[in-house]
């Protein structure tokens, strides 16, 4: 399993307008059929540049399912908050592959 994280820099007087769009913007992601599960957290981290930063990890079916978004869907949807935020907002993005998963039940 890959997971394609994009951890973004929000200036703060966009912050409240960026959060609503972005919660409207994950589906979208999804629904492209590329990604099973996307997680949005905020990055507790104070940024010398300023601003809030998050991460979103979309996790993908597989290496084929994330190299088809990248050459079906993501120039558009990229596009979107580029279009709307502009330089209020810096992303990069990063591909991790899980190796293992570990979990515990306590009772």
């Amino acid at each position: 399993m890959i997971i394609y994280n994009v951890t973004i820099n929000i200036d703060e007087s966009i912050h409240d307008e960026w959060l609503q769009w972005i919660k409207e913007h994950i589906p979208q992601v999804l629904g492209t059929g590329k990604f099973d599960k996307a997680t949005l957290s905020r990055v507790l981290v104070e940024e010398e540049m300023g601003g809030l930063t998050y991460s979103i990890q979309f996790r993908s079916y597989s290496r084929e399912a994330l190299d088809a978004y990248y050459k079906e869907d993501a120039d558009r949807l990229r596009t979107q908050g580029l279009k709307k935020f502009a330089d209020k907002m810096l992303a990069f993005r990063t591909e991790l592959e899980v190796i293992d998963e570990y979990s515990v039940e306590f009772k």
